[in-house]
């Protein structure tokens, strides 16, 4: 059976692609359970190029085949912001709740009120000398204060109009029918089933 390890230590992105991934006939692993793995230096300029930079260095560090993401959140009416500096848009040990709360901040002193955006993920899988990348997004706005309890990141902030909710309050399986990394995974998924024949 193949192995397959998904390049993050993030146990949401983790719980999110390993559900994605179960029909798939491979062993997948997350990178929290490999001791003393160094950090990938992302140092790309998209989030196409951060995403092949972890699945190229963990591929080559764990010696197997690795699944990396990278994505974020962009506002239109803020350039792109804050876009593949998501994680650490409110500095670089923020919280998900510092970043959140940089967010709201900055629309505010802005002023911007069209706080229409997008999640953006890129998946790249990197085996050996193959490589495939797929990219997946969800549009939906930028709400004044969080709702719900699930997920993670700005989750709590991200509305979807035509759902009447906030990525946070969306089920596991919910999310992963419409997200920028549902989409991308389950693109993901039709390459992987045909590289794996």
């Amino acid at each position: 059976m193949k192995e397959i390890v998904i390049a993050t230590k993030n146990k949401g992105k983790i719980a999110e692609i390993k559900l994605a991934l179960k029909n798939l006939p491979i062993k997948v692993y997350g990178l929290d359970e490999f001791d003393n793995v160094p950090d990938a230096i992302e140092d790309g300029r998209s989030f196409t190029e951060n995403a092949m930079i972890k699945a190229k260095f963990y591929a080559d560090y764990l010696n197997k085949a690795c699944l990396a993401d990278d994505s974020g959140l962009e506002v239109y009416n803020l350039n792109g912001e804050p876009g593949i500096f998501s994680a650490r848009y409110a500095g670089e040990n923020a919280t998900d709740a510092d970043n959140n709360q940089h967010l709201l901040k900055r629309l505010e002193t802005l002023k911007i009120t069209d706080t229409t955006c997008c999640f953006r993920c890129v998946l790249a899988f990197v085996d050996n000398e193959t490589s495939i990348t797929t990219e997946g997004i969800c549009e939906g706005v930028i709400l004044a204060e969080g709702r719900g309890d699930g997920g993670f990141g700005y989750d709590p902030l991200f509305f979807l109009p035509q759902y009447k909710k906030t990525m946070a309050e969306l089920t596991p399986l919910e999310k992963n029918k419409i997200s920028h990394r549902g989409i991308a995974i389950d693109k993901m998924t039709d390459k992987l089933t045909e590289y794996l024949k």
